[in-house]
């Protein structure tokens, strides 16, 4: 078996004699050889978690395995809100993570290396569930299928399974298009060293989807651009664990949070000079946070005035919709393709201040000197996200996909 991640080592043997010990290992039970060699698969036999059972309801999901900002976890809530449905989300988790809920959360080195899980959680999954969810073109057993998401597909396909596809975010988005589409694009960036990576991995992704002929749902409307046959499926919060109590800009001296995931992509290092700058004048009290457990962040939304959400992409996400939940003043560089869709979809104007890295300073100056009118934009967040994001306009895009009709 190939162990991803661990190199193995051996002194200069013969081929044939390597290839002799190579079958011995392969005939050695998993759970002998951890307690031999533990440091081989990089886990213990207790880290090693059970597989999800099978819900009781006619229509059982199954998310897995990014889990994304909490989403796989809040979309599993919001199907069950479907009449027959229940759900389980699964995602691989890394040591020093958020800390977001996961029904199935696996570790790491469990989800690579240990082939005894794979073939339980597939035959669990193949066996149990209805309907699986990929996120963002990952494979879904580990290596049991030779990484190939596809295979999985198909696998589950052959036992039953319906599935869908689902992208995040720069899983899908294409750099090569966006940079056409926007002046601020990160993926103008030359410093960005990450760029031919993620155009080659959205390739890939897309080569799946066309393979697969899976249905699509994307996390954020922007991403309908390079996927315009997928569905949105809007992202989740539970607005009463954002609410927040006291409005926006009443101190002479707001608070501006900036609490980015990515830097880059958020556009983070291009406007801090000019927020810092409106710091040091007294104008603004600028906080800028960064790793972050999801249990603290309520309190750090309740405590600012302003959230500066993005300012490349051109679209919102769920930073956003928190402190949209929050009643604060969110300020980001959202499009008018993503603003139109949402009206479209729901009737509704997203109650995001829009702002350029350019124009930042100028908007924030002129948040500042209008706080009547900004308390009035900050106060339809709320109803906003439960309007479209507390998880019944999600639910209701999964209906079709579910089988449960109109």
């Amino acid at each position: 078996m190939l162990v991803a991640g661990v190199a193995r080592s051996r002194p200069s043997w013969p081929a044939w004699l390597s290839r002799s010990f190579d079958a011995l290992v392969a005939r050695v039970p998993e759970g002998v050889a951890l307690r031999v060699n533990p440091a081989k698969y990089g886990f213990s036999p207790g880290e090693v978690p059970s597989p999800p059972a099978a819900p009781r309801a006619a229509v059982r999901l199954y998310i897995a395995p990014v889990n994304s900002a909490g989403q796989g976890y809040l979309w599993a809530r919001a199907a069950e809100r479907l009449p027959g449905v229940a759900a389980v989300n699964m995602y691989y988790t890394r040591r020093g993570g958020y800390g977001f809920p996961a029904d199935n959360p696996v570790p790491l080195a469990v989800f690579s290396n240990s082939r005894a899980w794979q073939d339980r959680q597939f035959e669990a999954v193949a066996a149990g569930f209805t309907h699986v969810i990929v996120e963002s073109g990952r494979s879904v057993f580990g290596g049991k299928f030779d990484l190939s998401p596809l295979r999985e597909v198909e696998e589950l396909r052959a036992r039953g399974v319906r599935v869908g596809m689902l992208a995040h975010g720069s899983d899908l988005r294409l750099p090569s298009r966006h940079r056409g589409l926007d002046e601020w694009s990160p993926f103008h960036d030359p410093a960005w060293s990450d760029v031919p990576a993620l155009e080659e991995g959205a390739l890939r992704f897309r080569a799946l989807l066309e393979h697969s002929g899976a249905p699509v749902f994307v996390s954020t409307p922007d991403l309908l651009l390079d996927w315009p046959a997928a569905r949105w499926l809007p992202v989740v919060v539970d607005p009463a664990r954002w609410q927040a109590h006291g409005e926006p800009l009443r101190r002479d001296r707001p608070v501006v949070l900036h609490a980015p995931t990515h830097a880059v992509i958020k556009g983070s290092d291009l406007i801090e000079p000019a927020l810092l700058r409106m710091h040091e004048e007294g104008v603004i009290d600028y906080r800028r946070v960064a790793g972050i457990p999801a249990a603290q962040m309520p309190a750090l939304y309740a405590a600012a005035d302003i959230v500066l959400e993005q300012f490349r992409i051109g679209t919102y996400s769920v930073t956003a919709v928190e402190a949209m939940a929050a009643g604060r003043v969110v300020v980001a560089h959202v499009h008018d393709q993503v603003r139109a869709h949402v009206h479209r979809a729901h009737g509704l104007h997203v109650p995001v201040v829009n702002a350029t890295i350019d124009s930042l300073e100028t908007v924030l100056r002129e948040v500042i000197e209008r706080p009547e009118h900004f308390r009035g934009v900050a106060a339809g967040g709320p109803g906003y996200v439960r309007a479209v994001h507390d998880g019944t306009a999600s639910a209701e895009v999964l209906r079709d996909f579910l089988g449960l009709g109109a």
